[in-house]
């Protein structure tokens, strides 16, 4: 009979906790269809001040001068600005291996002939979760040393992606700010911001580290850099609304929080495999053109902002017009 009551009691208590956690889901989904709802103005879209994340083929020698002349002309049609093109990753003690990016000074210079006014940084990074330790000094230098001889290459600046950087790390904003002596142009991809709050920490119970940044730790890094673009993708948001009012609550609390003299970048997916099922029909290019308009037109005319497309070598044709209708025209 104890035994019963106490299973019946169990029982509940699990009831009690899944009512919660349904509810809880319902109030963040209807907090974030709240947010894709209202007509953006009609000045808000690209500024010019867009971005393109580029594979790693255009500096290890794959990809050629024709091939950059054809990207030309395709970007010449954009409000593309900012080229990030894949030039790593660190070796596990953080070392660069120039080996990695033979073509690197031929491409810069194939741009700078074609794209005038088009800036071309490194796209550097690597996991930090059980392959290289940020926290190791002698590895920070070694990154240090990495950034600064594929400078001498002739690139406009180094853009960072290290993943996952959990929120509060010291010696992350240290690596940004020692990065200062060697570019004059310095952008980091980011992880999203918290939403809502209490989100970060069930979430990195979840799945093992931080997806998260607190908004306090996310405006350090901002103060540290020129450059502050969030990989606003792979949401698990299962509708297009969603996703939608996903990319303008991220928006949102970057143009807060992100100074007017910093450009602040929304991660547009123009890639097709996100592992999750939904997330290939809920995710797309026009909805996050859409969220990002949602919340710049709540906050007001800003010059410094715009999409980054991730990335390349996967966006099709129907990426790219999604990018042109829905954001730069």
């Amino acid at each position: 009979m104890i035994a019963r009551t106490a299973i019946r009691r169990g029982l509940r208590l699990v009831a009690l906790a899944l009512a919660i956690v349904v509810a809880l889901i319902g109030l963040l989904a209807g907090a974030l269809r709240l947010q894709f709802t209202g007509a953006p103005a009609a000045w808000a879209k690209s500024t010019g001040n867009d971005a393109l994340w580029l594979g790693h083929a255009w500096v290890d020698g794959r990809r050629t001068e024709a091939d950059v002349e054809r990207l030309a002309v395709r970007l010449r049609a954009t409000g593309i600005k900012d080229l990030y093109v894949h030039s790593g990753p660190f070796e596990k003690d953080g070392r660069l291996d120039p080996a990695k990016y033979p073509s690197a000074r031929n491409f810069v210079q194939w741009v700078r002939e074609r794209l005038p006014g088009v800036r071309v940084s490194a796209w550097l990074g690597q996991k930090v979760d059980g392959l290289l330790d940020l926290d190791d000094a002698t590895s920070r230098e070694n990154v240090l040393a990495g950034a600064a001889a594929i400078m001498q290459t002739g690139f406009d600046g180094i853009h960072y992606d290290f993943e996952p950087i959990g929120d509060g790390d010291r010696n992350f904003l240290d690596l940004l700010e020692k990065t200062r002596l060697h570019t004059r142009l310095l952008s980091i991809s980011t992880p999203q911001i918290e939403p809502y709050p209490l989100m970060r920490l069930p979430a990195r119970a979840i799945i093992g580290h931080d997806k998260y940044w607190s908004s306090g730790y996310f405006q350090q890094a901002a103060d540290r850099v020129d450059q502050i673009a969030i990989m606003t993708y792979d949401s698990f948001t299962p509708a297009q609304s969603l996703y939608g009012g996903y990319v303008a609550r991220q928006a949102t609390l970057a143009l807060d929080l992100v100074p007017e003299t910093k450009l602040v970048l929304v991660g547009a997916p123009a890639y097709h495999d996100h592992g999750v099922g939904w997330s290939d029909s809920a995710e797309s290019v026009a909805m996050a053109a859409q969220g990002a308009k949602l919340a710049l037109t709540d906050h007001g005319r800003r010059e410094r902002f715009g999409l980054a497309l991730y990335v390349d070598f996967t966006a099709t044709e129907e990426d790219w017009r999604e990018y042109t209708t829905e954001w730069f025209s």
